[in-house]
């Protein structure tokens, strides 16, 4: 049987903290990425990459943004968020394939440009709440915002970031498309960004939005009918009372503990609780295995519980191993 395994990467993996978003930089990221993937694929798992872009799109904006006041702005007229997030698709997805073909052979991975659709009434719309772009003191982001007309907001205690809607992908248009190359032994880089919204009535209809990756990731694993959702992310494990004295890392849990968790509070809407709540969709919805960790220890963790293993969250109790 064909083992599917969707990862998420971040766009923060890609651009990491302290850089400018280089291509010397993006690309050195995007060969660590491919060795962690690469791994996977040892394992005998066919791979769907889905990644994150929200530093890439934030910094395009700031460009299109200072297009605008300069002389070219008739020739050069700056487009909306949807596209610049098919833009970042396009970038990202070829620095990951060009890596992984580095590793494995030209041709190994394809780019498919994704689409995604959305509500236009999902209440998103009306509270910003997605990150992008580079961090900025509260002076600058204030006169960012006046001037641009943004909403910003904190993030994670490093400074402010402007905050844009981030709606529930609802449906994946090019999910056949994607079907048939996992079936012809592709790694496909699919979802860039979150994909490309659109609504669900009007395909050609660009929506200023940048949907969550970790959210695109998940849909696209449940209509794959992928076995394992992987979330790259920072830390090797999840952490229960982040930042205090009482801290301790999460190694194998089942979905129900997850919840739990949740429930009471111990992962924030702005950082774990996203990833938590694409995790436990994805297993309510009949996935087997869902894994948070990073990427020197994804392939570890997608093998089994043991001393350097991430955060793995399992649907059936019997299954599990030790978890606080």
């Amino acid at each position: 049987m064909t083992k599917i395994a969707v990862v998420a990467l971040g766009g923060n993996a890609l651009t990491m903290a302290g850089q400018s978003g280089t291509y010397d930089e993006m690309m050195a990221n995007a060969a660590a990425m491919a060795t962690a993937v690469n791994e996977v694929l040892e394992a005998g798992w066919r791979v769907v990459i889905v990644h994150g872009n929200g530093p890439q799109v934030g910094n395009l904006a700031l460009q299109q943004e200072a297009a605008l006041r300069q002389e070219a702005t008739a020739m050069v007229p700056a487009q909306p968020l949807a596209l610049l997030g098919a833009m970042t698709q396009g970038m990202l997805g070829s620095l990951i394939a060009r890596a992984i073909d580095l590793l494995r052979g030209r041709g190994t991975a394809a780019v498919l440009v994704t689409h995604v659709t959305v509500d236009p009434a999902d209440p998103s719309f009306g509270a910003p709440s997605k990150p992008i772009g580079p961090f900025f003191e509260p002076a600058e982001a204030q006169r960012l915002a006046r001037r641009g007309g943004w909403v910003v907001q904190p993030d994670s205690g490093r400074g402010y970031r402007r905050v844009v809607a981030s709606p529930q992908p609802t449906g994946v248009i090019e999910i056949e498309a994607l079907r048939a190359l996992v079936q012809a032994g592709h790694l496909v880089i699919a979802g860039g960004g979150g994909g490309i919204p659109v609504l669900a009535a009007d395909t050609c209809g660009a929506v200023d939005a940048v949907i969550d990756k970790d959210r695109a990731a998940c849909l696209i694993a449940r209509q794959l009918g992928a076995q394992a959702l992987l979330l790259v992310t920072a830390v090797d494990q999840v952490m229960l009372d982040y930042g205090k004295p009482t801290q301790a890392g999460l190694g194998t849990i089942t979905a129900g503990q997850a919840a739990r968790y949740l429930a009471e509070g111990q992962f924030p809407p702005g950082s774990m609780g996203p990833k938590i709540e694409a995790a436990l969709r994805f297993l309510d919805e009949g996935g087997e295995l869902a894994v948070i960790t990073s990427p020197a220890r994804l392939a570890a963790t997608l093998a089994g519980p043991g001393p350097s293993a991430g955060t793995r969250i399992e649907r059936a109790p019997s299954q599990s191993g030790q978890a606080r």
